[in-house]
């Protein structure tokens, strides 16, 4: 998000102090702190003859891809109102909401950090049609949904998945080995270990040339390997991802873990604890000694879940060079 130049209260060029733990614009001359929130939004899992609407996005980000119908909320609306609304402008449909399917967010963009509340809803007129933001629109069942570019909206496609599948939520469910693979990234993978990646607090706020960075990592560098875990349900996507460089000395070899991350719908469900075992299976073969992780990266949820796998809380001394 764009910072201020000006306050907006007396129009004196903003500075910077530390408010609630963080470095902050504020006015110098009035005291107004201008605090960067989450912008909130809504998104549509909209059940029609056995499936789910869709729209084909006109705009960007992501132009010309299949989504769940979505958009911001207005100021002076409610979140049911603004997705009772989105549905019609986009689908052309007339909406019941039926349920509340589940809150996430989006910290990483794009194009700015928000809030998404999902609905699930029903058609109780119009007709369906694209509008606003959708050049196509249409109704795909379970076999033949495409994957979504959004990660949102991707774990709440999941979500109504698994739903449909056996009525139990994910989050009440603990994931089971035939519910997911662990297996070693290819190139076409790149988009959603990207989206994975930024919700690492240490990678939020990347810039498109350090993305052009990791992707060409992704695909060329020959030291980092990368895992994933991936759903077996249609259509597959990545729920995880953990990176193992190596190094070597004249006497050892040591691995280290950079980054690993895990949905959010997924957290707590056994596929972190999956990702790392298969990193530290793949350590034996390689007659590591050591393997280390940047535990500092991570927030304290995740420095407690590595020690309770076996980590040490002592840090590596390091020399940051920038």
């Amino acid at each position: 998000m764009a910072e201020l130049t000006f306050c907006p209260v007396c129009g004196h060029t903003l500075g910077t102090r530390e408010e609630g733990g963080r470095l902050r614009q504020a006015c110098p001359n009035c005291g107004y702190v201008h605090y960067v929130n989450p912008v909130p939004a809504v998104g549509l899992l909209i059940e029609k003859d056995g499936g789910v609407v869709l729209i084909r996005r006109n705009n960007p980000p992501h132009k010309g891809e299949w989504t769940l119908p979505s958009g911001f909320i207005e100021a002076d609306e409610s979140a049911e109102e603004a997705a009772i609304r989105e549905a019609e402008e986009e689908t052309g449909l007339k909406i019941e909401i039926t349920e509340m399917a589940g809150v996430n967010s989006f910290p990483e963009g794009p194009p700015v950090s928000g809030i998404m509340i999902f609905f699930r809803a029903r058609a109780v007129g119009g007709e369906l049609r694209a509008g606003d933001d959708a050049v196509d629109v249409g109704v795909f069942t379970p076999e033949n949904l495409p994957l979504l570019p959004f990660r949102t909206h991707r774990e709440a496609i999941a979500q109504w998945l698994a739903h449909a599948r056996d009525g139990t939520p994910i989050s009440e469910k603990r994931l089971e080995n035939e519910d997911f693979v662990i297996r070693t990234a290819e190139a076409a993978d790149a988009n959603e270990i990207m989206a994975l990646l930024q919700l690492i607090p240490a990678n939020r706020g990347m810039t498109r040339e350090q993305r052009q960075e990791v992707t060409f990592r992704l695909r060329e560098l020959s030291g980092v390997e990368v895992f994933v875990a991936q759903t077996r349900q249609q259509p597959p996507i990545l729920i995880g991802v953990i990176a193992l460089s190596v190094a070597r000395t004249l006497t050892e070899g040591v691995g280290y873990i950079g980054d690993m991350a895990v949905l959010p719908t997924y957290q707590r469900r056994g596929v972190g604890a999956a990702l790392l075992e298969g990193v530290m299976r793949r350590a034996d073969r390689l007659n590591l000694r050591h393997l280390l992780i940047a535990s500092e990266r991570g927030n304290e949820r995740a420095r407690a879940f590595y020690a309770a796998l076996g980590f040490s809380e002592a840090r590596v001394m390091h020399l940051k060079l920038r």
